[in-house]
């Protein structure tokens, strides 16, 4: 009678305790029916850290007023971070277990072209979302570009354009020469900047390629003294450029030449001190300061949002970020959907105003279409003025985005020059 009892009382235990698991496994089905991943592939670690460290920022808080406004779809966004070192090995990597074991529907990030053509391949074969945030390359929308990448940021070409229509007004017909990081982003943006400059002779206008990660840029450096041209082109970016910079004004080129980066932001201004960026010509899609300058509402609150939450100023990493964030919360919106197709059918062509003014994601290679500004390191002791000394740039050229970006004309073909279809697939 006992043993009966015993096993009844077993038996009551055993269904109380399946009972719980099944509601905990229910509960934890439900609450992961109310959230949606997303993404972040970004440089936490090496050559591109500070880049990466302002995309987290500008995301996480991006991240914090979506869902404070219901979510997407209702559901509220988690973002899930990987680590992509400027490795795109790595960054591949991170791609697939992003996609197939943490479920994401998007990914974005990146401040390596080659990084982001990794994470596009693994994004075209799993029909996911992928979105550049830092990578200039132009093959990113050209060469490589497909239906399921998306990039934010402006390309070398756009760049190369608007400060080469400057540098032929003020140092047309003068000696060249070119320091270069070897990979995607360093080939296609002295190209670019070779054509739109007229300095395309190599024998006149000289150059050398450098390795991604190099820590000491005295022996090329040396070499572009002995050259002596009139404007030297650093095509560096992140740690490489602020070290490049920074030893070719303790070498005194600056004395002698224009010293030019392709690319620029605050942090990299930061890295190199105001002495060094002082007069140095570059490039960018957006500073901090200009949304105050241009009166951009929308621009001027999220540096005041992010001013208060990390006590500095974004840079144009960040700004990146956001965007797309908030750009793929409206395409969903508009869709109706987390369907890749329908999102992105919803994202091209269409207009948006985010941080500056007009930009529009182009549909025939996904390129955001935006103004383009060329900028000119300011006087050091104007820099020391503002409370985070991170006010670096005057505006000294700016243009349009239709009359920087490539044409259809010339993107079909570079596609048709590499066996290409001239329509994203």
């Amino acid at each position: 009678m006992r043993s009966e009892k015993n096993l009844i009382l077993w038996l009551i235990g055993a269904l109380v305790v399946v009972s719980f698991i099944f509601t905990v496994m229910l509960s934890d089905e439900l609450k992961a029916s109310d959230i949606i991943k997303i993404g972040l592939n970004y440089p936490e670690t090496g050559p591109y850290a500070k880049q990466g460290l302002d995309q987290r920022r500008a995301a996480d808080l991006a991240v914090e007023e979506i869902n404070a406004a219901g979510g997407i779809l209702g559901k509220k966004v988690q973002l899930v971070y990987r680590d992509t070192r400027c490795n795109p090995k790595l960054a591949r990597e991170n791609a697939i277990e992003l996609y197939d074991k943490e479920g994401v529907q998007m990914i974005f990030g990146g401040s390596s072209s080659a990084v982001i053509v990794a994470v596009g391949k693994v994004a075209k074969e799993k029909k996911k979302l992928a979105f550049g945030t830092l990578t200039y390359a132009t093959e990113v929308t050209g060469e490589e570009g497909h239906k399921f990448i998306f990039r934010e940021c402006y390309d070398s070409y756009m760049a190369a354009k608007v400060l080469a229509d400057y540098l032929k007004k003020n140092f047309g017909g003068k000696k060249y020469f070119y320091i270069t990081s070897d990979y995607n982003w360093g080939w296609t943006t002295e190209d670019a900047f070779r054509k739109f400059t007229g300095t395309e002779d190599k024998d006149l206008h000289k150059g050398i390629l450098t390795k991604l990660g190099t820590t000491d840029f005295k022996a090329p450096l040396s070499i572009a003294q002995e050259a002596k041209p009139d404007v030297l082109i650093l095509v560096q970016f992140g740690r490489d450029m602020e070290i490049a910079l920074k030893q070719a004004y303790e070498m005194g080129l600056k004395k002698t030449m224009q010293i030019v980066v392709p690319n620029i932001n605050e942090d990299m201004a930061a890295g190199a001190g105001p002495e060094a960026m002082e007069g140095v010509l570059g490039t960018l899609p957006w500073s901090w300061k200009i949304p105050f300058e241009k009166g951009y509402q929308k621009g001027i609150d999220f540096v005041k949002k992010f001013e208060s939450k990390y006590g500095r100023y974004p840079t144009t990493s960040g700004a990146s970020a956001y965007t797309i964030l908030h750009q793929y919360k409206e395409a969903v919106e508009r869709a109706k959907s987390f369907d890749t197709m329908a999102v992105i059918k919803a994202l091209e062509g269409h207009r948006y105003t985010m941080l500056k003014d007009e930009q529009y994601w182009r549909a025939f290679d996904h390129q955001s279409v935006q103004t383009v500004y060329a900028v000119r390191g300011k006087k050091a002791d104007e820099v020391r003025k503002d409370k985070y000394q991170l006010d670096y740039f005057e505006v000294i050229n700016e243009m349009k985005g239709d009359a920087a970006a490539i044409s259809f004309e010339e993107w079909s073909a570079a596609r048709l020059k590499v066996g290409l279809p001239t329509a994203l697939d």
